[in-house]
């Protein structure tokens, strides 16, 4: 049997991608961590990504790179924050991840670090365990940048809030 010449290019390129895929290395993707330390203060820090797995999540489709968190029930909020938003200090309700979708937003943490989100960044909120400071600080400081709306995903975990795991998730 002889295959026809488009077939036979239809069949080999899901092949030819996924071999290709295969030859690269995982990639590394990055996400802000607002965590506490022992003494009640909270931080931002940059956090890799990692472990990322070649699989398809549903064949047929073709392979993707994954990196799977822990399960566990999870509530997901799509929030729109009005221009010139302004979120005192206060900690995160839950472990929670935070992906700007439109707009640009920041946290500004205990220790003065500050990180600056926009669409493609994604933010781990886990300050919980932060005690007020001196000048009343507690958890983060967030807000807008610039005169617009924010428009955010967040996603409520039921994971526990650790302390002094900064980059807990690789």
């Amino acid at each position: 049997m002889r295959l026809h010449p488009i077939l036979a290019l239809l069949l080999f390129i899901p092949l030819s991608y996924a071999h290709a895929a295969a030859d690269t290395p995982p990639p590394t993707m990055w996400y802000w961590h607002n965590w506490t330390d022992h003494n009640g203060v909270s931080h931002n820090t940059r956090c890799p990504l990692q472990n990322f797995d070649l699989k398809s999540m549903s064949k047929p489709a073709g392979p993707q790179w994954q990196n799977r968190l822990p399960s566990g029930q999870s509530q997901v909020i799509f929030t729109v924050q009005p221009a010139h938003w302004n979120g005192t200090w206060h900690p995160d309700p839950k472990v929670q991840w935070i992906i700007p979708l439109k707009g640009s937003w920041y946290v500004t943490a205990m220790d003065g670090t500050k990180a600056v989100m926009g669409p493609g960044d994604v933010s781990l909120g886990e300050d919980q365990a932060s005690h007020k400071d001196a000048k009343g600080h507690v958890g983060h400081f967030a807000g807008n940048v610039g005169d617009g709306p924010v428009e955010l995903m967040v996603i409520q975990t039921d994971e526990t809030p650790t302390v002094d795991r900064p980059c807990r998730f690789r």
